[in-house]
């Protein structure tokens, strides 16, 4: 019996273009990443918003089987079952975490023929959107020391400071850390933790923002050293620009 890597990678993959102009959306509204992944543009959004809505099957949290099938490959098998009754289905899965993904647990793209391809890109780097979320969990982490250290304007107690930072492995010795050691250059001496990017705040905020701008927003509202560095005022202007060192994103 094969392995599912072995199957992953004995299948012909289709483009992602054509695998999306079967569901109605053109190459323009595709940001690519390579020949078979994509990123769904805003505007493409934009433009199906007041469209009917579909309906949502979901599948819940499930002990999987010895033979590894649970929510993942239940749901890719039922999403393949529903495409061969030729019925318009979409599947929408979680990224993995490349922790779970290094420990037994292993990795999160299904299993057997019901499984997403590129199997290794989806289970290890894909987009490139964790790394991305884990060195903005760590600039901010990093602006919080660089506050305490350059005087503590805020106040902040560096016994009570609650934002993490990340790494996205599992590292138990990363649980519970001390920072600062060395000279007095080096920061203050204060406990510290590692969880992995998808148990960070900012995580929780990218996956709740409406937007870019609801984002930073809220990056705000949870970091207020950054907003008393890097927004103005009111952080905003109108409701819609966010200031940036001279540079507005709207």
């Amino acid at each position: 019996m094969k392995t599912d890597i072995q199957i992953a990678q004995s299948v012909t993959m289709k483009p992602i273009v054509e695998v999306a102009e079967n569901i109605g959306i053109d190459s323009d509204d595709l940001e690519l990443y390579g020949k078979y992944k994509g990123k769904i543009s805003n505007a493409h959004w934009e433009k199906i918003k007041d469209n009917p809505d579909g309906k949502l099957i979901l599948v819940t949290a499930i002990n999987p089987t010895p033979a590894g099938e649970g929510k993942t490959t239940t749901t890719i098998g039922l999403g393949q079952a529903l495409n061969y009754l030729n019925k318009k289905c979409v599947v929408a899965l979680r990224e993995p975490s490349l922790g779970p993904c290094f420990g037994v647990k292993g990795g999160a793209a299904g299993g057997g023929h019901a499984q997403v391809v590129p199997m290794e890109d989806l289970n290890l780097h894909f987009t490139g959107d964790f790394h991305a979320i884990t060195s903005a969990n760590n600039l901010l982490a990093a602006l919080l020391d660089n506050h305490i250290q350059q005087g503590n304007a805020l106040g902040i107690d560096p016994r009570n400071v609650v934002l993490k930072r990340a790494v996205d492995m599992n590292d138990r010795v990363l649980r519970n850390v001390v920072i600062g050691l060395g000279n007095k250059m080096d920061g203050m001496v204060r406990e510290d933790h590692f969880v992995i990017t998808v148990a960070t705040e900012i995580m929780a905020i990218i996956c709740l923002a409406e937007n870019c701008v609801d984002s930073w927003r809220s990056f705000c509202q949870y970091c207020p050293w950054v907003q008393q560095y890097y927004c103005n005022e009111d952080g905003f202007e109108d409701g819609r620009h966010c200031h940036y060192r001279g540079r507005i994103w709207s």
